[in-house]
């Protein structure tokens, strides 16, 4: 306890000890030990038997008068440190220098721990033993462990771990939450209060203004993305830049060739569209790659990659397509779409890129295959040409063809064609949703949108060709999840057993027995909408989602909420019917008020 006083000259309770053993008179020998180690103030010793007579132990008067010149000591390594004096740190070297042997003494560590603090460079051999010892490291400030962090990847990299596994977990439960809705969906929070996250915060503090440290957390998101093709790490990527911009850490911010991009990528998120302003700097951000500078492609493709970017950048193309359909006009003659596919062509390259170190947009279009002028070149360098001139023409008609039938049953009945709703989708339209992925990213947004438009003719007609999609980007987490909050909107329908067996029988269950992630989405859908369910297709649909012996626990849990809720469903009483209305065809009529009469009409 008392380990580092014999260093500084101070008697410990060994010395006591030993002149103790070897005094002929031990009072005496108390007496002259207080004397020589107790507080030296000439004037306290008249006092002290003032205490005495009330009672007060000495020890008791010690501690006080130490814990107060304790706090004294910090307040006053605070001030120097946070002074303007040349020779600030040298004094607080020459007080660690003095204090640090005393560093294992519970009483005096935090004072040897607030100079470390206050340190920008703590001697090298200081920090080795602090970080040698476990005790001495976890009690450490944040500021001392950084400086051992930036010589120590290894031993950051075990801090850190934890903290981005939790990030990943709340993430993947945020997509299967019980919650299901339109408006309250993963996509709901803003931007800055995902900034407000634990893991967020935490990384935020453990990094502060070290570059290095922040490099290091940036090649660790790098790794894990390229290992696993976890999107949620690109999110942090962003999240944790704007973090340090929320905290005005210029000292990262100024560095990071990302950081302009990120903020007006930032801003556009928070509104979810991409306007007009905004697209023209996020493209000069793109073209003002330098050569030899390359590399900074990746971490803004990671930045593209992140699934709240590619929700704004996809809803922004939707939204753009409907104004051209407005205004007659092809999507090649629009730079802002051209744009918009740009940067989700760079997005949903990113993990290719990183991962072949080759750092450049992919050039599909040539100035000879350009049908059209050459103003768009430089906004559609990262798209395959056939997207803009096969694809989105195809998907155009779709829209079309729905937007017809919709005007068509506006009106009277006279004017209707006799054209059915069309039923089979352009060969186009399907082959590039199996064959590419930012076609088939729009097209996954477009049934969002139509289900958001409660257009089941569009859903019915969709549904079956997203069952072949690229990469079975349709039974991904994050459009299933959006895609059974957007299904609550037709809740009604549910009633009807050709539209349940274009869900379910169409596309869920095509693949729910491989996919345990549709399997759960499918539970989570049925747990809010299965009284609208029909009774015997709801019991067909229980016998064949029924979880096998080797089903993760939370979809067996799932199955169990659900059997419950349908067992309480089956018990609770059914609605009093409503009492038929009596229509006579009389119209009221008004009977004068009296004193006697009612008021109400007859």
């Amino acid at each position: 306890m008392f380990a580092g006083l014999p260093e500084l000259g101070i008697s410990n309770g060994e010395d006591l000890k030993e002149t103790l053993t070897n005094c002929t008179e031990p009072l005496k020998a108390i007496d002259q030990f207080q004397t020589e180690n107790g507080i030296l103030l000439p004037t306290l010793q008249s006092a002290l038997p003032f205490l005495d007579l009330h009672g007060t132990p000495r020890l008791e008067f010690h501690q006080s008068v130490f814990d107060e010149l304790r706090e004294k000591l910090m307040e006053r390594v605070a001030i120097i440190a946070e002074g303007k004096e040349e020779d600030r740190y040298g004094k607080l070297e020459e007080l660690l220098e003095k204090s640090f042997p005393l560093v294992k003494m519970p009483s005096i560590q935090p004072v040897v721990m607030q100079v470390l603090k206050h340190l920008p460079k703590v001697p090298e051999k200081k920090l080795k033993m602090v970080m040698a010892d476990k005790e001495l490291y976890k009690v450490c400030a944040v500021e001392v462990k950084r400086q051992i962090w930036q010589d120590n990847q290894a031993l950051f990299g075990d801090e850190v771990s934890p903290l981005l596994k939790q990030y990943i977990v709340e993430k993947e439960a945020a997509l299967f939450s019980s919650d299901l809705s339109i408006l309250h969906n993963f996509f709901s929070p803003s931007p800055k209060m995902r900034r407000q996250g634990e893991v967020v915060l935490k990384l935020t503090q453990m990094i502060g203004k070290n570059v290095k440290l922040y490099d290091m957390v940036l090649q660790f998101l790098r790794t894990l993305f390229l290992r696993t093709r976890n999107v949620h790490y690109c999110t942090l990527r962003a999240e944790l830049l704007m973090s340090l911009h929320d905290l005005d850490i210029s000292e990262i911010c100024s560095v990071d060739p990302c950081h302009k991009f990120t903020w007006c990528l930032d801003a556009c998120i928070r509104e979810k569209f991409v306007d007009a302003k905004r697209a023209r700097e996020l493209q000069g951000f793109l073209d003002g790659v330098k050569k030899g500078q390359e590399q900074v492609l990746g971490d803004l493709s990671m930045i593209l990659c992140d699934p709240f970017a590619c929700n704004t950048l996809v809803l922004s193309t939707v939204r753009n397509l409907q104004e051209l359909l407005s205004q007659d006009a092809l999507p090649r003659d629009s730079p802002d779409l051209m744009l918009l596919l740009r940067m989700l062509s760079l997005g949903q390259g990113a993990w290719d890129m990183i991962d072949s170190q080759v750092f450049k947009e992919p050039l599909h279009m040539s100035a000879n295959t350009m049908s059209y002028s050459s103003i768009h070149l430089s906004l559609c360098v990262s798209q395959d040409l056939e997207v803009v001139t096969r694809f989105l023409p195809a998907m155009m008609s779709v829209v079309v063809d729905d937007h017809t039938f919709t005007v068509e049953q506006k009106l009277p009945s006279e004017e209707k064609s006799s054209l059915s709703y069309p039923t089979s989708l352009p060969d186009a339209f399907t082959r590039f949703l199996q064959e590419n992925r930012v076609a088939c990213e729009m097209g996954l947004y477009y049934v969002l949108h139509i289900a958001k438009q409660r257009n089941k003719n569009a859903l019915q007609r969709l549904l079956p060709a997203l069952v072949e999609t690229h990469n079975d980007m349709a039974f991904g987490d994050i459009f299933l999840h959006l895609l059974t909050g957007h299904l609550t909107l037709l809740s009604d329908e549910f009633g009807s057993e050709e539209f349940c067996s274009v869900v379910f029988d169409g596309f869920l269950l095509t693949s729910f027995s491989s996919k345990e992630n549709v399997h759960r989405h499918s539970l989570r859908m049925l747990l809010h909408l299965h009284h609208k369910v029909l009774p015997s297709y709801m019991e067909t649909l229980m016998k064949t989602l029924e979880p096998p012996k080797q089903s993760s626990e939370p979809v067996k849990e799932l199955y169990s909420q659900l059997t419950e809720k349908l067992e309480a469903h089956k018990k609770s009483p059914p609605p009093p019917d409503e009492a038929p209305t009596l229509d006579l065809g009389l119209h009221p009529v008004t009977v004068p008020t009296t004193a006697s009469t009612p008021t109400t009409p007859l």
